[in-house]
């Protein structure tokens, strides 16, 4: 699924890490999932989460079977936009992330200038190979802090990065830090995607990633990196 910030491209490259020393039947969890473009390739016991309920209910449903529509129109995009409570909340969620510029929530109706790419075809197709990959996953809509996780997991964060597109209203980075040096403390195993952490956190991996943001303001690079405690 696209999805703005996904780890799709780096997923090969941090997943063995993450999962260097994963015991059968240990939990594997993300508070964050986004478009799951990182759980889809992890083994069950999967617990995936997000504070968004559409995006939610749309993988929730993709994984019962639920196929998406093969076309969606601009005109169709902007209705369900500005009447989003005549919809249902798994189309709301399809079109609002899938058909969007770079996977971003209402982004931008998704189109090249030149008119050869089918942005909704290509949305239909990836989220029925997606499909398969979904299932059996644990989903939850709650926040991040008040996810109840298994003791002993495997815990993987990609949170809203510093200084960048919000989470919803706001996101409170300290919180977070210490949320996730919490569960540490009481046996889980945290890995968290960002640009900086503090100081008591080990960088494991980076790579320099070139990343979409919108169609105003184009694409930047900067450094991911991959933290531990």
């Amino acid at each position: 699924m696209k999805y703005m910030g996904s780890k799709a491209r780096i997923a090969k490259e941090i997943l063995p890490i993450i999962l260097k020393d994963r015991k059968p039947e240990q939990y594997y969890v993300e508070p964050f999932c986004g478009g799951c473009n990182m759980i889809d390739k992890v083994a069950n016991p999967r617990i995936a989460n997000d504070i968004h309920p559409q995006l939610i209910a749309l993988l929730k449903a993709l994984s019962d079977g639920w196929e998406p529509p093969r076309e969606i129109s601009e005109e169709q995009y902007i209705d369900c936009k500005k009447n989003q409570n005549k919809y249902d909340p798994v189309y709301v969620g399809y079109v609002g992330f899938c058909l969007s510029y770079s996977g971003k929530w209402w982004g931008g109706y998704a189109r090249d200038k030149a008119g050869k790419r089918n942005y909704g075809l290509e949305a239909y197709k990836n989220l029925l190979n997606q499909q398969p990959l979904l299932k059996d996953i644990e989903f939850h809509n709650r926040n991040y802090y008040d996810l109840d996780i298994p003791h002993n997991s495997i815990i993987y964060c990609d949170p809203p990065y510093f200084g960048t597109t919000k989470y919803k209203n706001s996101f409170d980075n300290d919180k977070f830090w210490c949320w996730c040096e919490r569960q540490v403390k009481i046996g889980n195993r945290v890995f968290v995607s960002e640009y900086q952490a503090p100081n008591t956190w080990r960088c494991v991996w980076q790579k320099e990633i070139t990343s979409s943001l919108t169609q105003d303001t184009g694409s930047k690079k900067a450094i991911e990196r991959l933290f531990t405690l």
